[in-house]
């Protein structure tokens, strides 16, 4: 799972960071990342704690934020590939959740191929309504084209 956690996505993300907490306590095998402008593994972040703490936890010790507090999905895509695009297999399932809002960064969408070319599927959550896709900075199907399906989620 990799999870925007930037403020344009405020509410979305603590549902996406409740998400996490539930499949980490349902599943042996998921892996946890969050990002603003780079990425940070948190996965050791909700393993043994209740949900609040570790919220509290993330917000407090994962390295989510390299410049500024702006999404940037392409350097955090980017990073994410750099350090663990190596675990990316056949196996792999590749959850994305966030708004797909650009800021006006590099979108770096061919991230999102190579993960695409090694992984089982890739899906991504966005909890903007699909008609505010591909207006002002959003960059919604530039990376839809590279995943196996971007679906509208707002609740």
């Amino acid at each position: 799972m990799l999870c925007d956690v930037s403020d344009s996505v405020a509410r979305f993300a603590r549902f996406s960071l409740m998400l996490v907490h539930a499949l980490q306590a349902q599943f042996t095998r998921v892996r946890s990342f969050a990002f603003i402008d780079t990425v940070d593994e948190v996965t050791h972040l909700f393993e043994h704690e209740d949900f609040f703490a570790a919220v509290d936890r993330m917000n407090a010790e994962a390295e989510v934020v390299w410049l500024d507090t702006n999404s940037n999905y392409g350097t955090a895509l980017e990073k994410f590939w750099d350090a663990y695009g190596s675990d990316v297999g056949p196996r792999t399932t590749l959850l994305i959740l966030g708004d797909a809002r650009s800021n006006n960064r590099t979108p770096r969408a061919w991230v999102l191929k190579e993960l695409a070319a090694k992984a089982h599927r890739i899906y991504w959550l966005n909890p903007e309504p699909q008609v505010y896709w591909d207006t002002g900075d959003s960059i919604a199907s530039l990376y839809a084209a590279h995943v196996n399906d971007m679906i509208e989620v707002r609740n």
